[in-house]
């Protein structure tokens, strides 16, 4: 079984930083791409970025030069930066990763974390 746990969330002020982690746990082989992804009250979940396995990442264009995304393989961990926040960054956010496990049928698997909300408010 594989877990995908955040951490970070909070509430900042305008202009205020906050970095966000997604560690994965479990029997697994390897990992592919991962992402960030957040949803605010009454609006679909959208993507905010991506990071391949060899580390080329794309945002979404309302984060671009405010928000870097990263990875560290050896601890199975993600991570996103949030600098400048602003009041419409306010969501929860979701972290995501294709997962291949030691477990039959050995193909990748999307796997969700549980959310962390971000709050940016004075």
């Amino acid at each position: 079984q594989v877990q995908l746990v955040e951490s970070g969330g909070g509430l900042v002020q305008p202009g205020g930083s906050l970095r966000l982690s997604c560690a994965a746990s479990g029997n697994i082989f390897s990992i592919n791409d991962m992402a960030w992804y957040r949803q605010a009250p009454g609006q679909a979940r959208e993507l905010v970025a991506t990071i391949t396995r060899g580390g080329s990442t794309n945002y979404a264009d309302s984060v671009k030069g405010r928000f870097t995304i990263s990875r560290d393989g050896a601890k199975n961990t993600v991570y996103l930066q949030m600098n400048s926040l602003k009041p419409e960054d306010t969501a929860v956010y979701y972290c995501n990763a294709v997962i291949r496990t030691y477990n039959p049928p050995y193909v990748p698997y999307t796997y969700w974390g549980q959310g962390t909300q971000v709050t940016v408010s004075s």
